[in-house]
């Protein structure tokens, strides 16, 4: 499917994949402002989310993959640079594999990359959260405006203990583009990740941003675009 997609500025491709239940327009806001005045930045709404609506979300990881491919190919779009964090972040990493061709550099956050010990538990107390904000009548209302029906079925994907795609995010060796893993400080599994992907490839850059935890781009803006920034311009060296 063609998503649903937010295009500002000029200049090589940037795509902002946004959180889970968020959309284009409500995530990355701070980097959509930074950016625009030197890339095309694009802000689409993921399978499911805002205004790109889908009643299959099975092997969703994949087909949210594969629309994004189909999207960009519909706006004569060769290869962008692909950034996302956690929801996001996976479907950057699902495209990556999948199209490769398609992106130019990849950077991800909010990631896990090993399945921690206590996964079981952790995902029960997560869980429960996620359970939570069905009760609240004024989060319901909210991602009603922003989802319209249907924004439920990620809350109950989440009930299930195998729905994090951990035989992915644990490997990107096959990865050929540059590769930027920027992670907040204050979420332990994700820091753990920089010693496995460093040790994967020499492709792989990282970079661990203190006072900031799993949603690093909106905790440490400045930090975040500066970090992404660099990384860009010697990715284009």
């Amino acid at each position: 499917m063609i998503l649903y997609t937010e295009v500002v500025g000029e200049g090589e491709p940037l795509v902002f994949l946004h959180t889970g239940l968020q959309t284009g327009r409500t995530d990355f806001e701070k980097q959509r402002e930074y950016f625009s005045s030197r890339y095309q930045v694009i802000s689409p709404d993921l399978r499911g989310h805002g205004n790109s609506p889908a009643d299959d979300l099975g092997d969703y990881y994949n087909h949210a993959a594969d629309d994004l491919a189909e999207t960009l190919s519909s706006m004569d779009i060769k290869s962008a640079h692909i950034a996302g964090c956690s929801f996001g972040a996976l479907v950057a990493l699902f495209l990556a594999k999948r199209h490769p061709e398609l992106v130019r550099t990849l950077t991800i956050s909010g990631v896990t990359p090993l399945k921690p010990e206590n996964w079981k538990s952790i995902n029960e107390e997560e869980s429960k959260l996620r359970m939570n904000l069905l009760k609240d009548e004024d989060t319901c209302a909210y991602f009603d405006s922003l989802h319209g029906e249907g924004w439920q079925r990620f809350i109950h994907m989440g009930q299930d203990e195998g729905w994090y795609p951990f035989e992915a995010t644990s490997s990107i060796q096959s990865l050929n583009m540059p590769v930027l893993f920027l992670i907040g400080e204050g979420q332990e599994h994700e820091v753990k990740g920089v010693t496995v992907y460093k040790e994967q490839s020499d492709s792989i850059h990282v970079a661990v941003l203190p006072f900031a935890s799993h949603l690093v781009h909106a905790e440490q803006p400045d930090l975040y675009n500066k970090t992404l920034d660099v990384f860009l311009s010697n990715s284009a060296s």
